[in-house]
């Protein structure tokens, strides 16, 4: 006994310390830390609030500061992005031929409940736009002028499950028409029972197309189904932006367009007579 009691009286200061160190290991692991912050908290505000030079008006100042350049800096970073965005844009405009060149213009209205059906620009009839005119963006066909008013323009997207495009395979020739799926992808339904493609075949505008011109680029061939009926159908990725479109050229229709279509109606006039 008296052996244990001499033990005691040279350890328990140890024993004693490495008590208070576990418990205190057990309440930070328990409380994931916050009891360390919440008492660093109560030791620090006081003498936070008695920092020579500091009152607290002037640390209010210092955080709406601080709030301002946050902000300041949200902007230069969301101008700098639309400047890019838009000298991209400008670049392939400028490929175009000048006969032909293209109006830019910005996505300004986008409706949550109709995010892949269409959009509004910021261009109307006064820059010279017109229903039918074609949209384009980096990638390919966006869609087609459904109505403009005298500053916007509103966008129906291929996209759009309404959306119809005669379309053509570029390696084979096979033809079909894309319909929206509401979504970055479209369906493809051959004319053909049996086509000819293959995954990864390039989609682009057709020569049969009564609403665009030829040889627009649209996607690509994501896969297959040959055995759906009434017709083969293919699923196309698209390979414009579609889901997060902002900058595109609006171009006229082609002349060829206006021509085929006074031809069709000219037919069917005289057939009916």
């Amino acid at each position: 006994m008296v052996t244990v009691r001499r033990w005691w009286d040279h350890k328990a200061l140890q024993v004693s310390l490495l008590a208070l160190a576990l418990g205190g290991a057990w309440i930070l692991r328990q409380t994931q830390g916050e009891f360390l912050m919440e008492a660093y908290q109560v030791i620090s505000s006081p003498l936070q609030m008695l920092s020579p030079g500091m009152t607290p008006e002037e640390r209010q100042a210092e955080l709406l500061r601080d709030a301002q350049f946050m902000e300041l800096q949200t902007r230069i970073t969301e101008l700098e992005s639309q400047n890019k965005k838009l000298q991209d844009l400008l670049g392939y405009v400028a490929k175009e031929p000048l006969a032909s060149r293209p109006i830019p213009a910005r996505v300004i209205g986008r409706s949550a409940d109709h995010w892949w059906q269409q959009v509004t620009l910021n261009r109307g009839s006064t820059s010279g736009i017109q229903p039918g005119y074609i949209v384009k963006a980096e990638g390919g066909l966006v869609g087609l002028v459904e109505s403009v008013t005298a500053n916007t323009s509103r966008i129906l997207l291929i996209s759009d499950l309404k959306s119809q495009v005669g379309v053509t395979i570029s390696r084979t020739s096979t033809k079909g028409v894309l319909r929206g799926d509401s979504s970055a992808e479209a369906v493809l339904e051959f004319y053909e029972k049996v086509p000819s493609v293959k995954v990864g075949d390039l989609v682009s505008t057709s020569t049969y197309s009564q609403r665009f011109p030829a040889g627009v680029p649209i996607g690509r061939i994501k896969s297959l189904d040959l055995k759906k009926l009434p017709a083969s159908i293919a699923r196309v990725e698209l390979f414009p932006p579609i889901r997060t479109l902002d900058w595109v050229a609006v171009y006229p229709k082609p002349q060829n367009l206006d021509l085929e279509n006074q031809q069709s109606a000219t037919q069917k006039t005289h057939k009916s007579n």
